[in-house]
C-alpha cells in the first residue's frame, strides 16, 4: 500500500481510539479488507453495508484477527471495540472508493477504464494482454466491475505496475459516473451501445448516456476509444466530452442504427481513425502494415481486438510485439471445448441480444453441422419479446442444423413460434433437459453453441453433455 495513516487525516480528520498509547500515524496503511473472515493481521478493515448485511457486526472479529484500523459509519449501531483505531465516516462504501482514489493517485501506472453493453470482459482481457509488453498489468478479475470491485482492483495495484485496466459495469444511471470518479482514468473504452439492461434504463439513448458517464473523471488530456459508426454513441458523447476521441472499425462495418436514433445520419458521422481488415478464413487482422493472429474467434472479437490495439498504440506498445498475442479468458466466455469429437462453444456466462447475434455469426462460420442452445436474455423490459424473436429469426436465417431453446414465458413462446420450422427444434425448461435432444442429434465434427443470461445457469448443461458425449 502506498498510503500512510496520516493521509487519512486530510479527508476524515483525526482518528478515534480508546485506551492505549497514541497511534503512530506515520505507519503505512495496511492491506484493505472488506471481509473480516479473510482479514490478515495489520489489515485496514472497511465494514460495508447491503440490504441484508452490515459489516459493522464483525468489528470485534476484525480486532481479534489483528485489524490495524477501520472506517466506521457515523450512524453505526454496533459497539466499537476498545483499542480499535478508527475514523468515523458518513458512508463506508463512499470512503472505500475515496481511499482507492487516493491510492490510485500515487501510482505510476496508466489507468484504462472499459465499459459497454457487450464485450467488456473480453476487451478488458485483450487490453490486459496487449499492454503486457510494458510490464506487469493489474486488471479487474471475475465480475469485480461494480462499486465494490473497482476500488478492490485499484487498491490491488502497486507502483511497479505499468498499467491498470478497470472494467466498469452498470445496472442504472449514475453508477459508471461514480466508478469513473473513483478510477480517474487516462483512457476510456466504450465497446458498444446495445440493449443490455434496457428494461432498467428504457432506451438505447439512455444506455448511451449512462455508458458515457465513463468520461466523468477522465483526464482532460485523455482519450475515449470507441467503435466508429454509432450515431447514438456519438451524440451522447458529444454532450459530455470535448477531448480526444479515437474511433476504430473493421473494413466493411455497417453504421449502427435503431429506433432510438432520431435526426442522426450515418453520412454525418466522423470517419474512423483506425481501420483493420479482418479475414475470417484464417482469423487474422491486417492493421498498420502488420498481420495479427486474432487471439479470439469471430468478427466481433476482431473488433474488440482493434479497441485493444488502439489502447496499446496510445501507450506506445510496439504493435509488432502483439502479432501472435495470446489471451486467457475467464470461464463461460469465448471458450472452445472438445467432447467426443464435438466442438462446444462455451458462451454460458451471460448474454445480451447483440452478444447472442455475434455468437451466432461465429457459429455460422464453423465447419460441419451447426447447433445452438439458447436461453433467456434478462432485463430487456418491454422489448424482451421483440428481441428474443430477433435472435430466433437469426438462427433460422443462418439455417442452423438444430436449436434448443431453454426459456419459459412469452420469450420462450415467441422463440418457439419463430424457429420451429428448423429441421431440428425443441424447447426445454432446464439446462440439463437440453442434453436429451442433443444426444440424438450430435455427431463427431459438429459444433454447438451455448449462450444465455447468467440467471439461466446454462453452464449446468456442460457436465451433462460431457457424460453424454464422452461417457
Amino acid at each position: 500500500m502506498t498510503l500512510q495513516l496520516s493521509q487519512l487525516v486530510e479527508l476524515w480528520g483525526q482518528p478515534l481510539w480508546a485506551g492505549g498509547p497514541a497511534p503512530d500515524l506515520s505507519k503505512a496503511l495496511g492491506p484493505v479488507c472488506t471481509d473480516s473472515r479473510t482479514l490478515e493481521p495489520g489489515s485496514f478493515f472497511i465494514p460495508l453495508r447491503g440490504e441484508r448485511f452490515d459489516g459493522h457486526r464483525f468489528l470485534s472479529s476484525a480486532v481479534e484477527r489483528g485489524a490495524q484500523a477501520a472506517f466506521v459509519a457515523s450512524d453505526c449501531a454496533h459497539a466499537v471495540p476498545d483499542g480499535l483505531l478508527h475514523w468515523k465516516v458518513a458512508d463506508t462504501l463512499e470512503a472505500y472508493q475515496q481511499l482507492a482514489t487516493l491510492h490510485r493517485r500515487q501510482l505510476n501506472a496508466a489507468v484504462v477504464a472499459v465499459t459497454g453493453s457487450a464485450g467488456k470482459t473480453t476487451t478488458r482481457e485483450l487490453i490486459r494482454s496487449a499492454l503486457a509488453p510494458l510490464g506487469d498489468v493489474q486488471a479487474s478479475d471475475s465480475n469485480n466491475n461494480n462499486d465494490i470491485g473497482v476500488p478492490l482492483t485499484l487498491l490491488g495495484a502497486h507502483r511497479s505496475h505499468a498499467a491498470v485496466v478497470v472494467e466498469m459495469g452498470m445496472r442504472g444511471a449514475g453508477e459508471i459516473e461514480r466508478l469513473s470518479c473513483c478510477a480517474e482514468p487516462e483512457i476510456a473504452v466504450i465497446t458498444n451501445i446495445g440493449t443490455a439492461h434496457i428494461g432498467r434504463l428504457g432506451s438505447r439513448a439512455a444506455i448511451a448516456s449512462a455508458k458515457c458517464e465513463i468520461t466523468a473523471a477522465l483526464s482532460p488530456r485523455g482519450v475515449v476509444v470507441i467503435p466508429a459508426g454509432d450515431a447514438l454513441l456519438e451524440d451522447a458523447l458529444s454532450r459530455c466530452w470535448t477531448g480526444r476521441i479515437l474511433r476504430v472499425s473493421l473494413e466493411g462495418d455497417e453504421p449502427e442504427g435503431g429506433p432510438d436514433v432520431s435526426g442522426l445520419t450515418s453520412a454525418a458521422l466522423p470517419a474512423p481513425d483506425l481501420v483493420g481488415v479482418f479475414q475470417p478464413e484464417d482469423q487474422s487482422l491486417a492493421f498498420q502494415g502488420l498481420r495479427f493472429r486474432c487471439p479470439l474467434e469471430g468478427r466481433h472479437n476482431a473488433r474488440n481486438f482493434m479497441l485493444a490495439l488502439a489502447v496499446a498504440s496510445e501507450l506506445e506498445v510496439p504493435l509488432h510485439s502483439l502479432e501472435a498475442m495470446d489471451v486467457a479468458m475467464p470461464g463461460g466466455r469465448n471458450k472452445r471445448l472438445s467432447m467426443g469429437g464435438v466442438s462446444l462453444l462455451d458462451e454460458t456466462y451471460n448474454a445480451s441480444p447483440e452478444a447472442v447475434l455475434a455468437a451466432l455469426e461465429l457459429l455460422a462460420h464453423q465447419p460441419g453441422r451447426r447447433f445452438a442452445v439458447l436461453g433467456t436474455m434478462l432485463e430487456l423490459g418491454s422489448r424482451s419479446v421483440e428481441l428474443h424473436r430477433r435472435v430466433a429469426q437469426r438462427a433460422v436465417d443462418l439455417k442452423l442444423d438444430g436449436l434448443v431453446v431453454v426459456a419459459g414465458g412469452d420469450e420462450g413462446d415467441v422463440m418457439e413460434a419463430t424457429a420451429c420450422s428448423l429441421s431440428r427444434f425443441t424447447r426445454v425448461q432446464t439446462p440439463e433437459d437440453a442434453a436429451l435432444p442433443l444426444r440424438g442429434w450430435l455427431k463427431p465434427g459438429d459444433t454447438v453453441l451455448l449462450k444465455a443470461s447468467r440467471g439461466v445457469a446454462l453452464e449446468r448443461l456442460i457436465p451433462v453433455l460431457r457424460t453424454t458425449l464422452i461417457g
